[in-house]
């Protein structure tokens, strides 16, 4: 949907997805996806003028599919968030003891130091 081209059918106010054309030589209304660009002889449509569209007698109308919607579908948002809460869950924390030996009192590791009970 374009936020900036509204429908032509007048006193409607609602965005445009579709767009209108004729081809008056064979007598067909061709209604397609939004054009890129607002053409001076066809007529921007939104979703609900668009279904109801009918074409004078003698005349045949013509659909062309809609494109599909771009972007991620439920089921890709759905997949997000539950991998965005299990990277949220906290992990449990397992104490390990140094690969030399015990803790020793006053003893350094790498920047923080050790200290006993009594100190």
């Amino acid at each position: 949907m374009s936020p900036t081209r509204r429908c032509s059918r007048t006193a409607c106010g609602r965005a445009a997805v579709m767009t209108l054309t004729y081809v008056y030589a064979d007598q067909i209304a061709v209604l397609g996806p939004l054009a890129t660009y607002a053409e001076p002889h066809a007529y921007d449509l939104c979703e609900a003028h668009s279904e109801r569209l009918s074409a004078p007698r003698g005349w045949e109308v013509l659909r062309l599919a809609a494109p599909q919607p771009s972007g991620p579908s439920d089921d890709d948002l759905l997949a997000l968030a539950d991998a965005v809460r299990e990277a949220g869950r906290p992990r449990p924390v397992t104490r390990t003891t140094p690969p030399d030996g015990p803790e020793v009192p006053g003893v350094r590791r790498g920047h923080l130091r050790v200290l006993g009970p009594d100190a």
